[in-house]
C-alpha cells in the first residue's frame, strides 16, 4: 500500500530564488529555473547534505552538531506572504528580502502542510516538506531597507504563516510557471499528544 497519496491539489511556482551567502546577506536573488540536486538549490548557501545544528534544535543537539539538513529550502505562498503584509501594515512583502527559495499559489493553509508531504514538479523532481518554517529575526534589516519602521514586525506578524523548510527527495529542474502536485501522508493525525 503507497505511503503516501496524492491529493489533487496543485501549487504553482511563481518566484525562485537563492541566497548565495547568508553571511553576507540574507536576501536571495531570484532565477527563473533552479536545477534542484540532492543538496537542494545549485549555488544556494542553505544547501548541502548536511549543517550544524541551529537553536532551533536545540532539545535534540548541542548547537554545531552536524545533523542532516532538511532546511535546504524556504518554501512561502503567496496568499500567506500577503497576510503577513497586512499584519506587518505594508503593501507587499518581497520573498527575497525573507530568503525564500520558491514562493507557490494555490495551496490553502500552505504553512501547515503535514510534515513529510511532497511536492512534485512536471520534471519529476520532488521536495519534502520537512515542518513549519518558525520566523526569525534576520528578515527585520532587509525589510526594514526598504520598508522603514516595519522590520521588527516581521517576526510576530509571520507567526503560523512563514511557510515550510524542505529538502530534496528526488532531482531535477522547477522553474516558474510550473505547476507542483502535493501527496501527503496516508495516515490519521496523530493523537498520542495534548
Amino acid at each position: 500500500m503507497p505511503a503516501l497519496k496524492p491529493t489533487g491539489l496543485t501549487a504553482k511556482i511563481t518566484w525562485i530564488g537563492h541566497v548565495p551567502d547568508r553571511d553576507a546577506q540574507l536576501e536571495s536573488e531570484p532565477l527563473t529555473v533552479a536545477e534542484l540536486s540532492f543538496e537542494g538549490v545549485e549555488g544556494e548557501d542553505h544547501g548541502g547534505l548536511t549543517r550544524p545544528s541551529c537553536s532551533r534544535v536545540l532539545a535534540q543537539h548541542p548547537r554545531g552538531t552536524e545533523i542532516r539538513n532538511t532546511r535546504q529550502l524556504s518554501i512561502v505562498s503567496v496568499e500567506e506572504l500577503r497576510m503577513i503584509a497586512a499584519k506587518m501594515n505594508i503593501d507587499q512583502l518581497d520573498p527575497s528580502w525573507i530568503g525564500a527559495s520558491m514562493v507557490v499559489e494555490g495551496i490553502k493553509d500552505f504553512s501547515h502542510l503535514p510534515p513529510s508531504s511532497r511536492l512534485q514538479a512536471p520534471s519529476g523532481a520532488t521536495v519534502v516538506v520537512d515542518m513549519q518554517n518558525r520566523p526569525c529575526v534576520l528578515p527585520a534589516k532587509p525589510i526594514e531597507a526598504r520598508q522603514p519602521g516595519a522590520g521588527a514586525s516581521f517576526k510576530p506578524s509571520a507567526v503560523g504563516l512563514r511557510g515550510v523548510t524542505a529538502w530534496v527527495e528526488r532531482p531535477g529542474p522547477v522553474s516558474v510557471g510550473d505547476t507542483l502536485s502535493l501527496h501527503i501522508p496516508d495516515q490519521r493525525a496523530w493523537a498520542g499528544h495534548d
